[in-house]
């Protein structure tokens, strides 16, 4: 077997024990344990619970390779290898009661350091649903046995996703931005997990996906899920404090970027 895909068989494993603890951890009712960025930007116990855990399983079958999580200090490791973790990808919805959040774990080849590496393996975990999204580089992107592939053609126009961030004050300039792209989209859906939106691009339920403002763990394992199904992803402005990222087939994925730097 080779190292992509014993990496992806080990993400997925991992990716779904979290899962089940996090919906358990939901039916118990949910404790808030802190605010990130904003007031509106929450961070729950369930969350730091379920990262604890994957960390502990990733030490335990690969000690040394390093880490990055969002609720927990970044290791650098000694193997080359760093797992990119998301422990709940969709928090608010989850602090709610609203089914779209995702366990979200990424191997990549490189440092912890944001953009300096090459994702290897992913494995999105959606609770709610039961589906684990996997993929590893070279090998393609599956559910279960299913293959993936990104939609190619949209005649009655996009599908498209997007998200908002928590700070009020960019909110006109994301709303620009959806008005702007809304004349290629068919509908837009805003499911409040960029895990869950990405790997529903590469599954093909979307046919696109678009979102400023994510962070590492966000897309890590997302955006490999798109490139195995033979889509394109692009992040864009990464030198800015909310970068772009678009993902799709190659058509959707081409005319979003067409129509961003229109824009600029």
């Amino acid at each position: 077997m080779s190292l992509e895909l014993e990496l992806a068989r080990l993400a997925s494993l991992i990716a779904r024990e979290a899962g089940d603890l996090a919906r358990a951890r939901r039916a118990e009712g949910v404790h808030l344990a802190a605010t990130k960025s904003t007031l509106a930007d929450i961070v729950t116990d369930a969350d730091r619970e379920v990262e604890a855990l994957i960390r502990s399983r990733l030490q335990a079958a690969r000690p040394g390779d390093g880490f990055l999580g969002e609720e927990s200090e970044a290791d650098p490791g000694e193997t080359g290898i760093t797992w990119v973790v998301d422990p709940i990808d969709g928090t608010v919805n989850y602090a709610y009661g609203i089914p779209s959040y995702a366990v979200s774990i990424a191997a990549v080849s490189g440092t912890a350091v944001p953009g300096e590496w090459d994702a290897l393996a992913a494995a999105v975990s959606v609770p709610a649903s039961g589906e684990t999204f996997t993929a590893a580089r070279g090998h393609g992107a599956f559910l279960g046995e299913q293959r993936l592939a990104v939609t190619s053609e949209t005649p009655a126009g996009a599908l498209l996703a997007t998200g908002f961030g928590y700070d009020p004050s960019t909110h006109d300039g994301d709303l620009a931005t959806v008005r702007a792209i809304m004349p290629i989209a068919r509908d837009l859906r805003r499911a409040g997990s960029a895990a869950l939106d990405l790997a529903f691009v590469a599954a093909g339920r979307l046919d696109g996906y678009f979102e400023r403002g994510l962070k590492p763990w966000d897309h890590a394992a997302g955006a490999l899920l798109v490139s195995e199904a033979g889509g394109r992803v692009s992040l864009t402005d990464t030198a800015s404090p909310r970068p772009m990222i678009v993902a799709g087939g190659t058509q959707v994925h081409d005319r979003i970027l067409e129509i961003l730097r229109d824009e600029t």
